[in-house]
C-alpha cells in the first residue's frame, strides 16, 4: 500500500519512470477489461491508451481510500463505453430498444466452461448486449447505474441483460449438444 501511494505521488510529480511503472503494472489487466467491451484488439488498445491518458489527467482525484486498480478499471470501463458511443460501427449495435421485459428461462445448463471460451462467447454478443452484460455481470453495476451511464431506461438495461443472458445460455447449450460436451460438461 505504501509503495502504491509513493507511486501515485511520483506520478503526480510527473516523474516518467513512475508513470511507466504505473502503466506497466496495470496495462495488461486493463487491456483485457477494454477488450471485453470492443470487437477488436486494435479498438481495445485504443481505448486503453485513451483510458491511461484520463488516468494520468485525473490521478489527483484518487484519494488512496480504495484499490487503485479498481479506480483505474472504472476509468477504463467509462472510456470503453464512451468509445462505443462515438464509433459509427458500434452505434447501430448500441441502439437500445425500450421494450417490456420478457420472462427468461432460468434453466442453467450444467456446463463447466473455460474462462477464455466464455469471454469469446460474450464478445460475440451484439455490442449493446455485450456492454450491458459486462457492466452488470462482470463489473457489478446496477441497472440504475447502467441506465445512467448509457442514457437508457432501467427497464431497457434489464431487458437487454436478460436477452444477452438468454442468448449466452442458448449458445452454451448448443455447444454442449454439438459434440463439445466432454469439454464443457462435468
Amino acid at each position: 500500500m505504501q509503495d502504491e501511494q509513493r507511486l501515485v505521488k511520483d506520478c503526480l510529480k510527473q516523474h516518467p519512470a513512475a508513470q511507466k511503472q504505473l502503466y506497466d503494472s496495470y496495462a495488461e489487466q486493463m487491456l483485457s477489461t477494454c477488450y471485453r467491451y470492443t470487437k477488436s484488439m486494435h479498438d481495445a488498445e485504443e481505448v486503453l491508451q485513451q483510458g491511461f491518458i484520463k488516468v494520468f489527467q485525473n490521478l489527483h482525484q484518487y484519494r488512496s481510500e480504495g484499490d487503485l486498480g479498481a479506480w483505474i478499471r472504472r476509468i477504463m470501463v467509462n472510456t470503453a463505453i464512451n468509445y462505443l458511443k462515438r464509433k459509427p460501427r458500434y452505434q447501430l449495435d448500441l441502439g437500445f430498444e425500450d421494450t417490456q421485459l420478457h420472462p427468461v428461462d432460468n434453466h442453467q445448463p450444467d456446463i463447466q466452461l473455460h474462462m477464455k471460451d466464455l469471454l469469446n462467447l460474450i464478445r460475440q454478443l451484439p455490442a449493446g448486449y455485450q456492454a450491458i452484460f459486462n457492466l452488470h455481470a462482470v463489473e457489478g453495476y446496477t441497472h440504475v447505474e447502467i441506465a445512467k451511464i448509457l442514457g437508457i431506461s432501467e427497464g431497457t438495461s434489464r431487458s437487454q441483460y436478460a436477452r444477452a443472458r438468454a442468448l449466452l445460455i442458448s449458445w452454451l447449450e448448443k455447444h454442449s449438444v454439438n459434440g463439445k460436451k466432454d469439454r464443457y460438461v462435468r
